[in-house]
This record gives structure tokens, sequence and C-alpha cells, in this order.
């Protein structure tokens, strides 16, 4: 694979992925979930995104998502279970990304030929999606593709985000970075989520924060202010690359014209999304 090819998978992952995360800042699946009986916030989520895998424990939702605090997750889950069933979260949690699209991108976009294009477009990239060593990205694959054009995007979305995802845990485990470690280099650039969502949502504590910022100086990954040295870019761009290499096949499926065409129809998606607020600045920056 070469550079470019690599280079045009991840632009066009940035490009889709918003489509699928934009839920995880909107109030209309948290609405739906709840009324189910599961808290708002941490139980939300949790809940929403493991549902796929079943009534897993939380040591397999750590293992998973990754970068959470273990303790965090088993205040949640199992408890998400006996309040509700999985099958219930998946129903309701396509029913508040169907409430979100339709308010964020409005009626006209939803509708359009180019909605139907975009789906179609990515539900062929995912036929060559890989399982192997992908759990999130297999749970999620063994799901029916929604029928309309908008909710069968948002689905491709949250496949092809999910694969990326759990190669680059891969990545990451290999860098010898652990799950906060990880959080606190990526907030370092400035362009993540702020530290104090990253706490909040992970349930991390400041002090497990200040150690995980203080081992990543001792590595020499950042420096006394807390901002990425030479070495911290080198390594966060190494396991991007690896991270590519790992989603390849996706795209190279494709094909670069389609990629691209897939990759300026959600582009257009996106920039509709975050035009009507879906992604609040105030959540976003090394803060």
């Amino acid at each position: 694979m070469t550079l470019f090819e690599a280079s045009t998978g991840r632009h066009c992952h940035n490009a889709v992925s918003p489509l699928h995360s934009s839920v995880y800042f909107a109030p209309e699946p948290g609405d739906e979930l709840a009324a189910l009986g599961l808290e708002r916030g941490a139980m939300v989520y949790l809940a929403s995104r493991a549902a796929p895998l079943g009534t897993v424990d939380a040591g397999t939702v750590t293992a998973t998502f990754y970068n959470f605090n273990h303790q965090h997750v088993q205040r949640h889950i199992p408890a998400a279970w006996t309040v509700t069933t999985p099958e219930a979260v998946l129903t309701a949690r396509l029913r508040g990304a169907d409430r979100t699209l339709r308010r964020l991108l409005g009626p006209e976009v939803i509708m359009s030929t180019q909605m139907t294009e975009a789906a179609e477009l990515a539900l062929h990239a995912t036929e060559a999606c890989r399982r192997e060593a992908r759990p999130l990205y297999a749970a999620n694959a063994d799901l029916p593709v929604p029928e309309e054009p908008h909710l069968a995007l948002w689905h491709a979305a949250t496949l092809l985000r999910e694969h990326r995802g759990d190669g680059h845990l891969a990545a990451l485990a290999i860098a010898g970075l652990s799950g906060i470690e990880a959080l606190v280099l990526h907030n370092a650039t400035g362009r993540a989520p702020t530290s104090a969502l990253f706490m909040r949502t992970r349930g991390w504590s400041a002090q497990q924060w200040d150690t995980a910022r203080d081992q990543l100086r001792e590595r020499g990954l950042l420096d006394e202010a807390g901002d990425l040295t030479q070495a911290g870019t080198a390594l966060r761009g190494e396991t991007e690359v690896l991270t590519d290499r790992l989603d390849a096949a996706p795209y190279d499926h494709l094909g670069p014209a389609a990629t691209a065409r897939l990759t300026e129809l959600a582009g257009g998606f996106s920039k509709t999304l975050r035009a009507a607020g879906a992604f609040p600045a105030v959540h976003f920056g090394k803060g």
C-alpha cells in the first residue's frame, strides 16, 4: 500500500466518522436510552456502545474500549443489563441516531440522492472489513443494515469507525501506551476533547491524569509544559501509520475514485453537522 493510499483512507475515515460520533454529543440518543431506565451519562454511553456485544461484563467493555478506568466501567456494567436488554438498547440507539441526523442535517439532505449514494459507497467499503481481532467491529457487523439511507450510512459509518478503532487499539498497545496515557498524549495535540471531558467520561481522576502525564514525560514524549516532544509526535505518527495499514482494506476495496467520492459526500454532511452545532467547541482543546 502506498503512502498516498494510506493518507486517502485516513482522510475518508475522518470525513465519515463524524456521522457516527455526532450521536455522542446529541440529546436524542440519551433521551431514548434513559427512557429504558438507564442512567444518563456513563451508563447510557457504555451500554449503547457495548450493546452489540451482548450482555457482557465490565472486563470485556474495559478491554474493548481501552481508555476507560475499569472501576468506572464496573459501576455501570453489568448493572445496565439488569435494567434493560442489549436488544432494547440497540433499537433505542437507532431511534436516537435517526432523530439526531434528521434534526442536524434537515429533511432535504436526509432525502437527497447524495445520501443514498453515500450509503451505498460506505456499505460497499465495509464489505472488505476484517473481523479477526476486531470485537467491536465484528459485533456491529452482525446487526442488520437499516433500510433508510441515512440510517444505512450511519450504520456503515459505525462499522468503519469501529473497524479502524479496533486496529488503532492494537497500534496503541504496540506503542506501549496504557489507556489513560493514550488519552493524555492525544489531548496534548490540542485537537482532541479536553482533559476535563476525558476524565469525566472515562472515569479518571485528576491525580491519575497527572501521574500518566508524568510517566509520559519520563519517556520523553511530553515536555515540562505538557506539550508533545519530537519523540511524542513521532510516536503518534507511527501509531497512525500502523492504524492506516490495519485499516486499508475497506478503501482498497472501494478504490481511489469511489473513496474520493465518499470522502466528498461524507465530508459535506459532516460539515453540515458541525455547522448545526453537533460538536460543541467547549468540549475540544488542550484544556
